[in-house]
């Protein structure tokens, strides 16, 4: 799960710099407060990858996903993006789970 997990945070990543890039072009919002959210938000992205594995590190991964979403307030595309992204998210968690519980059983299975 962990690098299924890990992989979606780390395009959020790279998303949430480009949003930076985007929300740079709206008069109404000062440059250093732009880049203060993003760079707060990309930090908290590769943070998670640590401690995704932990309790509550999946909880604090949906939250950070409601975040990606709620920033569709600021730059329009980013409800997509952030739909999208929480779709990968959801997909990260379910599939690395299921692939997680095939690598244990396989692994207290006897050799043959």
């Amino acid at each position: 799960m962990r690098t299924l997990c890990a992989s979606t945070l780390i395009g959020e990543f790279f998303v949430i710099g480009f949003a930076g890039l985007v929300a740079m072009k709206d008069p109404d919002l000062a440059m250093s407060t732009v880049w203060t959210v993003c760079g707060i938000g990309m930090l908290v992205s590769v943070l998670l990858c640590g401690v995704i594995t932990r309790p509550g590190g999946v909880a604090l991964g949906w939250v950070f996903q409601v975040a990606l979403i709620a920033s569709g307030f600021v730059v329009p595309m980013m409800w997509g993006l952030g739909l999208l992204f929480a779709a990968l998210w959801w997909a990260s968690v379910h599939y690395g789970r299921v692939i997680d519980a095939a690598k244990a059983a396989r692994a207290s299975a006897p050799a043959a």
